[in-house]
């Protein structure tokens, strides 16, 4: 039977390892190497052998190692020093910027571009190439609940075949179908902008960040889905799309110019779509039958969940690097100058709102389907308020800034 196994390490004596009969070129190279691997540069290993030309083998694997080899008994034992610079074949057995490599969060503040697609915690081979991935700082992107998110969106996926009732009623009165297919319009443009935004800087997140990467591939799973069974509600009735206006595609424009990862975030996550959950909440109350009804609950947990990662990047950015929020500002404030030639939220938008609220075109439908909508208004800036507020904006300035978000609630 080998014996493999290595003798402890004490002052006087280097580690033994005896390969018995097996050759170098019949795998104990294998065992060699593992053994020194476990050697810091310039320890020694004693190997034992007796296997035909293995002493022949292992001058040569040295020799192209640059381990220097000494022979304690010709062709029976040797002694290995590992070469000073064998170390150097790795970038490092803390490559990850952290203590213990092998620790589930041991991240770095900053990926180095030549970990590449490695694994996080690996060590990575001195010499492999280097990847230009722009987000890999960890203050550009990190969210201490990212894992706890993806864990999340995960178990709430759902299939649109299964998750729906495809073949429930719709509404009789035309108009109040029109109204629902105008929506739907309005959704999916806006849906099409959440599912771009973060798939454009999904490819610039460094894989160290492995939990932002995943969570942002099910973000946009999530906004692919949304998309799809909000087209085939508009086409369920039998009716075309509705309108598209200039000024909410100027709208949905400014989340693709945000500078920064960062930024993008907080406009479409922390405000657009903190805004959306209102939206689909108040369809999921209103809604003239049960297809409306079912998406509108079921894309409002996912936003709701895309909300929570835009918060905890924030929060996190903002714990490390506080002036940020001074940027997050003056986001807004561009927005709203560059927006301010708009139309804002197109009157066939607000129209069909106004119709599914109340119930009907009749003067008291209309009346208390107003109202309501008003009062939507008021509680999706109440929102963006708080949520400002919990990203540390003071509550005049949240204020303030809620009041410029775009009139196209996204």
């Amino acid at each position: 039977m080998m014996n493999s196994s290595m003798t402890p390490m004490d002052i006087s004596s280097p580690p033994i390892i005896d390969i018995e009969d097996l050759g170098l070129d019949q795998g104990a190279l294998l065992l060699v190497r593992q053994a020194l691997a476990d050697l810091p540069a310039g320890a020694g290993l004693r190997v034992r052998g007796c296997a035909p030309e293995w002493d022949l083998h292992l001058q040569a694997w040295c020799r192209a190692q640059g381990h220097a080899l000494q022979w304690l008994e010709a062709g029976a034992e040797a002694l290995v020093h590992r070469h000073e610079q064998a170390a150097g074949r790795w970038l490092g057995a803390h490559s990850t910027g952290h203590a213990d490599r092998h620790a589930p969060q041991a991240l770095a503040e900053q990926a180095d571009p030549r970990w590449g697609l490695a694994a996080r915690g690996a060590q990575v081979e001195a010499g492999s190439p280097a990847f230009a991935f722009a987000l890999r700082q960890r203050s550009q992107l990190w969210a201490e609940t990212a894992g706890t998110l993806y864990a999340q969106a995960v178990a709430a996926q759902w299939d649109p075949n299964t998750a729906i009732d495809w073949t429930a009623p719709l509404p009789t009165d035309p108009a109040i179908e029109q109204a629902v297919v105008q929506l739907m319009t309005y959704l999916i443009e806006n849906e099409n902008a959440a599912l771009l935004v973060p798939a454009r800087h999904l490819g610039q997140v460094h894989p160290h960040f492995r939990e932002v990467v995943q969570l942002l591939a099910l973000q946009c799973a999530d906004e692919a889905r949304h998309v799809e069974v909000f087209t085939r509600r508009l086409r369920l009735g039998g009716g075309e799309p509705g309108l598209s206006t200039a000024g909410g595609q100027a709208s949905l424009k400014t989340l693709f110019d945000a500078p920064d990862f960062s930024t993008a975030t907080f406009l479409l996550s922390v405000l657009g779509e903190g805004t959306f959950v209102n939206l689909l909440n108040f369809l999921h109350e209103h809604a003239p039958d049960p297809v409306t009804r079912q998406i509108a609950r079921l894309a409002a947990v996912d936003e709701a969940r895309h909300v929570a990662f835009g918060m905890a990047h924030l929060e996190y950015r903002l714990s490390v690097e506080p002036e940020y929020q001074t940027r997050l500002a003056l986001a807004v404030e561009h927005r709203h100058e560059e927006l301010a030639g708009t139309a804002g939220l197109n009157e066939e938008v607000f129209d069909a709102l106004t119709v599914l609220a109340g119930g009907g075109t009749s003067v008291a439908a209309v009346r208390l389907g107003f109202k309501r909508v008003q009062a939507l208004k008021l509680e999706m800036a109440a929102g963006r308020r708080a949520r400002l507020q919990r990203l540390g904006f003071g509550r005049d300035h949240a204020r303030r800034l809620a009041d410029l978000h775009t009139r196209n609630f996204m």
